[in-house]
């Protein structure tokens, strides 16, 4: 018969075909085991790019907070607080208005003035004020001592209740009057020079 004429032939292109058959299947499975490491490389890639975003939007957020920061504290500095020049009569006539708005006259208004200029070991840039402490006496009722406290709290300058003591007497068998000793503080910008650090030899 013919294919015992060209056995010889026959089993070489069976060897070739088996052979083309086993590489065909192992270079399937090495390519999809590639495809696979190729997907689970990109995963971790956007995992990646993911938490590099992430990242940059929490830094960008820090950044605008900590620029944020920086403006609320150059307008307190500079204008809630700014220097006695600026905002000392304000804050003596504001004080002035709120004790005639609580219907209540002090008689004299006693003022003090002290450094708070604070700087530590290695801190630069530390920032100087200076403190002024307003102290008067009134007298009257509760409700006019409680309003008066109320209007201080709200106003607008930046004015610190820094101390208070209450007493009562009886007037002539009148109302009980209330006497208020009442010590206010603000700060102001320190514009004087800072004097520089003395530097060991």
């Amino acid at each position: 018969m013919i294919w015992r004429e060209k056995r010889v032939l026959l089993i070489v292109l069976g060897l070739l075909l088996l052979a083309n058959t086993i590489f065909f299947f192992t270079y399937r499975v090495q390519y999809v085991s590639r495809l696979q490491d190729l997907d689970s490389r990109q995963e971790q890639a956007q995992a990646q790019l993911e938490q590099a975003r992430n990242a940059r939007t929490t830094a960008e957020q820090q950044l605008a907070a900590y620029k944020q920061v920086q403006t609320d504290l150059q307008v307190l500095y500079n204008e809630r607080w700014s220097t006695p020049a600026q905002r000392l009569t304000a804050l003596i006539d504001e004080v002035k208005r709120l004790a005639a708005a609580s219907h209540l006259q002090p008689p004299a208004y006693a003022f003090t003035s002290g450094d708070t200029k604070s700087s530590g070991a290695g801190m630069k840039g530390s920032i100087g004020t200076t403190a002024v402490g307003i102290s008067f006496t009134v007298q009257g009722t509760y409700e006019q001592m409680r309003r008066l406290i109320n209007l201080l709290e709200l106003s607008d300058q930046f004015v610190i209740i820094d101390g208070i003591s209450l007493g009562a007497s009886n007037a002539n068998g009148a109302d009980r009057v209330l006497t208020l000793n009442i010590r206010l503080k603000t700060l102001f910008r320190d514009t004087r020079p800072t004097a520089p650090a003395n530097r060991q030899l």
